[in-house]
């Protein structure tokens, strides 16, 4: 099933996820900057706040596989607070503009990694921090910085960013200044626009609350080039995108830069605090797709989800962003997204790391944790960071089993909720319940065996059997479709059950509410 680009069928009938569709929210995290070396997609994010990763994918549905490429020191200027890293080449190296600090917000800085050849995943070597302040470095402070990103123009580069006026007043106005090479500035900079002009740019946008302007992306097509930019409070649900377009010759100069009156991307009733995106081509180089971040609810806070959707071109050359899609509403793949289905015999023992290759995970970028003794899911790190529970799950790639024989083997670390298999799986999604299929698992705090199906929002249950369930022991579960027919056994539990809802789908691993690790997973069709 293939609709215009990025098109809403008018009608998905409940059940299975028809192919060539895809939902959001596709990963968790923020401030996501995603481009492509022509084959792949590379989403670059910060991780836990002190590290940086580059998650590597053949599409933009799901984020891929993590490699982290670069770890902060344990102490030190650029030790704590690793915020929105952006991923760009020149000359043949890569470079990652972050923001980081002390731990103190006041000092951020912003950085380079640059690495020592041309492969995005490193090695990378730490440059700066950059000149971003007035004046001259050995004269005056450097001045807070964060989202660094670069402007090509006419065979220069410019670095565009977030900044105080002061070392003190924490009001974000957006700042240029010339590159004398990717990791060099030349300074000085130039304030390029200033905050809180229209009030729809302030915090909580009345007149007494501070002006605060981010996360400035450029977007170039044909001979127009525009700045799209984050404003008002990322913490909460009016977060929203604003743009200038350079009508001038020179990006120095202020008046060079035209400033739409209006936000060009906002909230609705379903997905808010939209924004701090980047915007990237289908790999065939025929749609433009734009990447943001969206809070989980309405409530002040840094909870977010990464969602994909695509944009379009008016008549004379401007972009227009639409509105932002809701959880779980099917999209049309990019364009030139491999189709392959995957229904043949597999196993995999995950206690190698290289295992999880073949999955898509959906859930905190902390609460995953490929290691020596299995595949960990829903495991909580010592310091998270802005962390929520979602029913951390990974999906086999491209799976596409209709009858079948699958089993998990499995051990409870901490909680006492339930971990098991997804099987007929699709429309898979960052949330609890929020993919379209079956699931089969141990409830700890039940202690029984347990079947139902989600619709992609809630929870049906439709069968249940006591098991003596012991928290540091192995578990295997075993299950067994064929048509609408569902048999899972788990020690001398067993289910027998009919339901003809989904038929076909792909098979997974999930948890709810609990850590625990996975040691195997097989599946067959039959």
């Amino acid at each position: 099933m293939r609709t215009a680009p990025g098109q809403i069928p008018s009608e998905v009938a409940p059940g299975a996820l028809p192919g060539g569709l895809f939902v959001n929210p596709v990963g968790e995290g923020a401030d996501p900057h995603v481009v492509d070396d022509g084959d792949r997609y590379l989403w670059c994010q910060s991780d836990g706040n002190v590290a940086v990763a580059i998650w590597v994918s053949d599409r933009l549905s799901s984020m891929g596989r993590k490699h982290v490429v670069w770890r902060a020191p344990a102490h030190g200027p650029y030790s704590r607070e690793v915020w929105a890293p952006e991923l760009h080449r020149f000359d043949h190296r890569w470079y990652i503009y972050m923001a980081a600090s002390d731990g103190r917000n006041s000092n951020h800085r912003s950085y380079v990694l640059e690495s020592s050849g041309d492969d995005p995943l490193g090695p990378y070597d730490v440059c700066g921090p950059l000149w971003t302040g007035d004046g001259k470095p050995d004269d005056d402070p450097n001045l807070w910085s964060i989202d660094v990103t670069v402007l090509e123009h006419d065979g220069r580069r410019y670095a565009i960013w977030s900044g105080w006026p002061t070392p003190t007043d924490d009001v974000q106005h957006l700042y240029i200044a010339e590159m004398a090479a990717p990791t060099k500035l030349v300074g000085p900079r130039v304030r390029l626009l200033e905050a809180g002009t229209q009030l729809w740019q302030r915090i909580e946008e009345t007149p007494v609350s501070r002006g605060l302007l981010e996360a400035p992306q450029v977007l170039s097509r044909g001979d127009r080039t525009f700045v799209v930019y984050s404003c008002a409070a990322s913490w909460l649900p009016t977060y929203k995108l604003g743009m200038l377009e350079l009508t001038g010759g020179d990006p120095l100069d202020p008046d060079a830069w035209s400033h739409f009156d209006e936000p060009v991307f906002v909230a609705n009733a379903s997905t808010y605090g939209v924004g701090h995106g980047s915007f990237v081509r289908s790999l065939d180089r025929v749609e433009w797709w734009h990447v943001f971040h969206a809070k989980r609810d309405r409530r002040p806070g840094w909870q977010r989800a990464l969602f994909v959707q695509p944009f379009g071109w008016d008549g004379e050359g401007a972009p227009v962003f639409g509105t932002p899609v809701s959880p779980g509403s099917p999209l049309a793949l990019p364009a030139g997204t491999p189709r392959r289905l995957i229904s043949d015999r597999r196993g995999w023992g995950f206690t190698s790391v290289d295992a999880i290759a073949d999955f898509d995970y959906y859930g905190h970028h902390q609460f995953v944790d490929s290691a020596t003794d299995g595949l960990h899911l829903g495991r909580v790190p010592t310091a998270p960071v802005n962390d929520y529970r979602s029913g951390e799950k990974v999906v086999l790639r491209d799976g596409a089993y209709a009858d079948l024989a699958a089993s998990a083997t499995l051990t409870f670390v901490e909680g006492r909720r339930v971990a098991g298999l997804l099987f007929r799986t699709t429309a898979a999604s960052v949330g609890y319940d929020a993919q379209r299929g079956y699931f089969t698992g141990i409830a700890l705090d039940r202690q029984s065996l347990v079947l139902g199906k989600t619709d992609g929002r809630e929870w049906t249950p439709l069968a249940e059997a006591a098991l003596d369930v012991a928290a540091a022991a192995q578990h295997t579960i075993a299950l067994r479709v064929v048509g609408d027919h569902i048999e899972v056994r788990s020690g001398p539990a067993r289910l027998d059950m009919r339901d003809g809802d989904y038929r076909r789908g792909s098979v997974g691993l999930r948890v709810v509410d609990t850590h625990a690790v996975f040691t195997a997973f097989a599946v067959e069709p039959l």
